[in-house]
């Protein structure tokens, strides 16, 4: 054999491998590990049933979200957010979709900025379900190995936090989510979220292009992260400011769906 053209096709294919590779993270909507544990890992339909979950943030957005895609696991939910009429709506919801009874959901409202009511709504949560989990520095849990912290990082995701959002004065919110096309979408955030659950990941970083790739740039190069923020950072107020979306002009370019 000719070593020269085997050492040719070897180059030839590492080549074409890091092409791939490339082409693939151009189109990532995740970290690799957390990419790698939806194709290769345990599916949270096998991991997450029979659990107690404690949803906060449950009447909108990735909460309420995470709550209907749980409720089809068949987990049971304890929903904490400040609107009352909200978690009802979302519990509701959760029931219709045929794999929990009343027993099986907890509404309890809670604002998590009012520190001194924590530990109610925990002995609330106990009371009810008898069982619970708690999340904290690693470090102190070392001796609970059943105990996992997962550290769940997401960018621009469908939601009403921009409508919420203070505008100049603080009695004022913005009142407007404008176009929301170019981010990713709730029930796909969610969906990467309950594979972290079901695989123990410990940091997950989810988020479409070209924000994956500045997660990377802080992970690896934070000098080069700070000069690139520093540039973005005008542009995104002034569009904020302006009414429109604060990411939407660099989303255009990198958008892809995941359905």
């Amino acid at each position: 054999m000719n070593w020269e053209l085997l050492l040719w096709l070897l180059v030839l294919c590492a080549l074409l491998l890091l092409v791939v590779q490339l082409l693939r993270f151009l189109r990532a909507d995740g970290d690799l590990t957390l990419l790698w544990a939806e194709w290769q890992g345990r599916r949270p339909e096998w991991e997450l049933t029979d659990m107690v979950v404690w949803v906060t943030g449950a009447s909108s957005g990735i909460g309420e979200e995470l709550a209907y895609q749980l409720s089809k696991l068949g987990v049971s939910l304890v929903l904490s957010a400040r609107r009352v009429h909200e978690l009802e709506r979302v519990k509701r919801r959760c029931l219709e979709n045929g794999n929990l009874k009343e027993k099986d959901i907890l509404v309890l409202p809670l604002d998590l900025t009012d520190t001194g009511s924590h530990e109610a709504a925990t002995k609330a949560v106990l009371q009810e379900f008898g069982r619970g989990f708690f999340n904290g520095l690693r470090t102190e849990l070392a001796t609970y190995p059943g105990i996992i912290v997962s550290n769940i990082c997401p960018g621009p995701v469908q939601s009403n936090i921009v409508e919420n959002s203070l505008a100049g004065e603080v009695t004022k919110t913005i009142g407007n989510n404008g176009d929301q096309s170019h981010k990713m979408t709730t029930s796909r955030c969610v969906r990467l979220m309950l594979i972290s659950m079901a695989n123990d990941l410990k940091e997950v970083w989810i988020s479409e292009q070209p924000f994956l790739l500045v997660t990377y740039l802080w992970q690896y190069m934070p000098t080069w992260a700070w000069w690139i923020t520093s540039k973005m950072g005008k542009k995104r107020i002034e569009n904020f400011k302006s009414g429109v979306d604060a990411d939407s002009s660099y989303f255009k370019i990198f958008k892809t769906k995941h359905d």
